[in-house]
């Protein structure tokens, strides 16, 4: 994916997906602009069903949107983790290792790397089944 603006459009985009969901109630997301073209974004996304998100990425935009590391643990209204996609290599037999999906507290499959949109698209699914 490419965006305009280096990473403060990355920025734009993140924040812009967000306000565009149907499920999301509300969003607190911090950046980080550490050089033109990369920066680092910490956020809390909560959703209509009181379910939450937790998202961080490390992302640099050129020559396209890259993210460096990546975490997105997704709670359900009680607290309980549903799933967590990260890049931390702690499984590396998987065969998209670091690349990774825990969906439970102990079971992990391998995962190609999502988006933010991705994982936004899968929590959607989930609320409407």
């Amino acid at each position: 994916m490419r965006v305009r603006g280096g990473i403060a459009g990355y920025f734009r985009y993140v924040s812009g997906i967000l306000a565009l969901s149907p499920a999301v109630k509300s969003q607190d997301v911090h950046t980080e602009k550490r050089t033109p073209t990369e920066g680092f974004l910490r956020g809390d996304v909560l959703f209509k069903d009181g379910s939450r998100l937790h998202l961080r990425e490390l992302v640099t935009t050129e020559p396209s949107v890259q993210r460096v590391s990546y975490t997105y643990p997704y709670q359900s209204a009680d607290g309980m983790m549903v799933f967590r996609y990260d890049d931390t290599d702690h499984f590396p037999k998987l065969p998209s290792a670091p690349h990774h999906k825990h969906t439970g507290e102990k079971d992990v499959i391998a995962a190609n790397a999502p988006d933010l949109q991705s994982v936004l698209n899968e929590i959607e699914a989930m609320m409407q089944a």
